[in-house]
């Protein structure tokens, strides 16, 4: 069931557990315990509100803006190094992006929160992608390349390249248990912020933050 109430307060789509069966999450009962508990303690860890290590970015500023959801990182975790393909089969990891501003995206097909901000994060990339910053949505769990150019072409996305982590490897190293999650990543490959649920990416709030990254 879709929550209601305005896009940017709704809470992530629904929870991911440790597969996607038919397009739908199920809850895998090897969810809790100490996988559980490895979440929490990652989320303990990494998501506070003191980010010293990004202290050139406005987060309050932005949270004040309307990304109230957008939390700054306490620390700089480094990235793991998963791979995750396109299409065709080429292997990509975040190491690729070192030296540009990320945007990184989890989503699913089927998950109507993350088709609802697509747009706002193809606007985002038509306006400020290039060799500085980069959106790079990363389509989690069963996403058939079919329906995913199909959803890009109904909604003319046209500036986002299709990249699949199908058995939800870098989304279960990066604990995202929920969809959408977007997570700002800065030059040196660090995780500074993380934003559970949908936003509009291409407000002049959140292009704002991107542009902060940028000037870093």
């Amino acid at each position: 069931m879709i929550a209601s109430g305005p896009a940017a307060k709704r809470p992530p789509h629904m929870l991911l557990a440790a597969s996607l069966v038919w397009g739908r999450s199920v809850i895998d009962t090897s969810f809790g315990g100490n996988m559980l508990r490895s979440v929490l303690l990652y989320t303990a860890l990494v998501f506070g509100a003191n980010a010293a290590f990004a202290q050139e970015v406005d987060w309050k500023a932005a949270q004040e803006a309307g990304l109230e959801k957008l939390v700054p990182s306490a620390d700089a975790r480094p990235l793991p190094d998963i791979e995750f393909t396109d299409p065709e089969g080429n292997a990509h990891t975040l190491a690729d992006y070192k030296g540009q501003v990320v945007l990184l995206n989890f989503w699913a097909t089927w998950c109507a929160p993350c088709r609802e901000e697509m747009p706002s994060l193809d606007r985002l990339q038509t306006e400020l992608g290039g060799d500085d910053f980069q959106v790079v949505p990363v389509a989690t769990g069963r996403n058939p390349p079919e329906k995913i150019d199909r959803f890009f072409q109904e909604n003319g996305i046209e500036n986002l390249p299709v990249l699949l982590d199908p058995r939800q490897q870098l989304a279960r190293e990066m604990a995202v248990i929920g969809l959408p999650v977007t997570v700002l990543i800065n030059r040196e490959g660090q995780e500074v912020a993380r934003l559970l649920g949908d936003a509009d990416w291409a407000s002049e709030p959140a292009k704002e933050v991107i542009r902060q990254l940028m000037a870093d």
